[in-house]
Formats: structure tokens, sequence, C-alpha cells
């Protein structure tokens, strides 16, 4: 049986890179990606939906997207999904899927730091506090009223 992993994402990050080196000096960022995705509903209405994803950039293309990226800038990544498991710290198996960045393109200007940023083009992240289910009935009720 084949198989095939290739991820290709456009979107924008929803904060700045947080670059960290590993013990033997291996620079790592994670970027944070929101991916929108515009459709029109059985009703014909439009709807917007976005996916958020972490992505796991390695060595001298990691300090080049910390050197370079911001909150909001718009880039385009190639990669392959990734999972991981851990144990946190009251003894809990955790478990992620991330995307291991292959390459990751700018696409254009990052916004001027301090420029005012329309909540459209760049969603703010659900707080760790809303579930999945009450932020999803959120961008309903946002639809519906538009």
């Amino acid at each position: 049986m084949a198989n095939f992993n290739k991820v290709l994402l456009i979107g924008n990050l929803t904060k700045d890179p947080e670059l960290r080196y590993t013990p033997q000096g291996v620079a790592v960022v994670n970027l944070r990606l929101a991916v929108n995705r515009r459709f029109r509903d059985k009703n014909q209405e439009l709807k917007e939906e976005t996916c958020f994803v972490t992505v796991v950039v390695w060595n001298k293309q990691a300090e080049t997207c910390n050197q370079y990226l911001c909150k909001g800038s718009p880039l385009l990544v190639e990669g392959r999904l990734q999972s991981r498991s851990w144990e946190d710290n009251s003894g809990q198996k955790r478990n992620v899927i991330e995307v291991r960045a292959e390459r990751v393109q700018f696409l254009g200007a990052a916004p001027a730091k301090g420029a005012a940023e329309s909540p459209e083009e760049h969603p703010q992240e659900p707080s760790a506090e809303t579930t999945e289910t009450a932020w999803l009935e959120e961008s309903e009720d946002k639809s519906n009223a538009s």
C-alpha cells in the first residue's frame, strides 16, 4: 500500500514566532498559522471557518522565520504531518499532530508593528477556556448576523 504525507497551507501568523534551541544548539521555531476557508452553505450563504495549525520549523530556516516574521505575516508552508506524544506534569499522556515544515515561503510584507489589524483578516485563536463547540457556535452566530 502506498503512503503519502504532504501538506500545503497558506495563512497568516496568529502570533510572533517562538524561537528556541535544543540542548545540541539546533534552532527550532513554532509558528501558529490561521488558515481561512470561505464557502457557501446549502442556503447559498457565504460562510467562513478558520483552522489553527502549529507549524514546526528547524535549523537556519527557523532563525530566518524568527527574524522576518511577526503576527499577521502571510506565508505558504509546505511540509508533512507529524505526530508526537509526551507525559505532562500531572502524568497525563498528551498527543499532538503538527506540520513539520520542509519549506516556508513569505508571501508579501508583514503588517507594520503597531498598525491596526482587521480582526477578519487575522482572526484570534480562541482562548484555552473556550471549547471547540462554543467557538463553532459563536462563529455560526456571527455569520448568521451578517
